[in-house]
């Protein structure tokens, strides 16, 4: 390569920095995991779609895998350059041992984390937005909370009740110790029959979701952006 190819690599890098690098490029990493470092401080997470458990999901379907975030988080625990998490949602939900496994991890985190929930957080999605030191939802944002359901061959018999049972009280156990709200007021938002036409449930939207105790405040990324320099601060 001349001196002046060289000179012009130089510039269009320069203009543009979120372009190809050695390990790879800033959008293939956004493109394939979600995942990107705001700055030196700063990792991004996002929470898009449904959770996909151990099977996949039909190619047409928008997923966050589980085996992609948890070696990031890992990461993101054992790096010295970064600082804090933030966490953007936009989920369905999906599989319930997945998305548990994403909240423990995120929980447990000694960096600051602070989740932002933006067109709608539901169901295992719930547990993920309330696992971070600090919640943020639109005004527009819903979260909808209801009972597990199981794709599948269910077998009628006592025991199966018994593990749908054991998975709720995990699921409600979770939330309850890491917001505000009371583990019997979110048991009843979970099987309220007057809200959802076809299940059990409840649908929360914006602040709703404050004043039941679930997410700690309603606003938008600037102001999540300001708490988690606050935090790391």
């Amino acid at each position: 390569m001349s001196n002046m190819e060289e000179q012009q690599t130089e510039e269009r890098e320069a203009e543009n920095p979120s372009q190809e690098t050695p390990d790879g490029s800033r959008a293939e990493k956004i493109r394939e995991s979600g995942q990107v470092s705001l700055s030196h401080r700063i990792h991004l997470i996002t929470i898009i779609g449904e959770v996909e458990g151990h099977e996949c999901l039909p190619a047409n379907s928008k997923t966050t895998k589980y085996e992609h975030i948890l070696p990031q988080l890992a990461a993101i625990e054992d790096s010295r350059e970064i600082e804090g998490v933030l966490i953007l949602l936009n989920t369905v939900g999906g599989d319930v041992e997945a998305g548990l496994a994403i909240a423990e991890m995120i929980a447990s985190l000694s960096k600051p984390t602070v989740s932002l929930v933006l067109g709608g957080s539901h169901s295992i999605g719930i547990p993920i937005a309330v696992s971070a030191d600090y919640s943020f939802i639109v005004r527009t944002g819903t979260m909808v909370i209801h009972p597990v359901r199981m794709n599948g061959t269910v077998i009628g018999a006592p025991q199966t009740y018994d593990y749908f049972r054991q998975m709720q009280d995990r699921i409600l156990g979770f939330i309850a110790s890491h917001c505000r709200a009371e583990r019997r007021r979110l048991e009843e938002l979970m099987l309220d029959t007057g809200m959802l036409t076809k299940d059990l449930g409840t649908i929360l939207v914006g602040k709703q979701a404050v004043d039941e105790g679930i997410i700690n405040q309603v606003g938008g990324i600037r102001d999540a952006m300001k708490k988690i320099h606050s935090l790391i601060d």
